[in-house]
This record gives C-alpha cells, structure tokens and sequence, in this order.
C-alpha cells in the first residue's frame, strides 16, 4: 500500500509488515513476517517498547493478548452504509481510559485512549 509513494513516509524508522503474499525481498525496507508470533518475537528481540499498529485484525489479536496499551482512533465524517465492525470480535470487552481528543482537517476527529492496566491478560 506504501509502496508506491514518491516519498518513503517511515524515513529512519523500521517497517514490519504480516502477510502471507508479500515477497520479503520485494522492498529492502520492510521486514515481511508470515505470522504475528514471528512479528511479536522480532519486535521483542529488537526490544521495541511502542510501535505503531494498523489493521483491525492486527490490532484486535494483539489487544486479546494483552498487548496494547495505548489506542488511537481515528473517525473520518463518512457513514458506510454497510460497514464492518471495527476489530471484530474480541474474546471480553476492553475497558479504555479517555485520554485526549483532537479535531484534524475536514473534520477527521482523532481519541486516544489507555487500555485499562486491569483488564490486560497475561501476556504471551
């Protein structure tokens, strides 16, 4: 998806993708893990304390290991007509602590909020 900018938009920052598909050789820029356990192992061997997440799929698996603390959405002023659900089902509800709230352009509007300490399993 990233591929084709003119300007590479991670500059100096390390890029991590799962796929199934992508060729790892493809982009010299990104590192193509086949699971999200060989993606988690690399990121902790690498010893990365925050790293920026997308897909709902992604972010739903992570946060019912107890891997996210911080969670930002995003809400864009279109309603779809037949949509689907955000991360789809999650093994129990997440609690969030509001922490901050920003308008952007367009009327794009962006809410951080902090996973509950308490409600974070285990992790694996």
């Amino acid at each position: 998806m990233i591929a084709p900018h003119a300007e590479w938009p991670y500059q100096g920052k390390p890029v991590h993708v799962v796929s199934s598909t992508l060729d790892p050789a493809a982009d010299p820029r990104v590192t193509v893990h086949r699971t999200l356990d060989e993606a988690v192992a690399a990121l902790d061997a690498a010893g990365y304390a925050r790293v920026y997440l997308d897909g709902g799929a992604t972010v739903r698996q992570l946060l019912a290991r107890g891997r996210v603390q911080t969670l930002t959405l995003s809400r864009v002023p279109v309603l779809i007509g037949e949509g689907f659900s955000l991360f789809g089902p999650l093994p129990a509800d997440v609690p969030l602590e509001h922490v901050s709230t920003e308008v952007l352009g367009g009327g794009m509007v962006q809410t951080t909020y902090r996973v509950r300490e308490s409600s974070r399993p285990a992790t694996t």
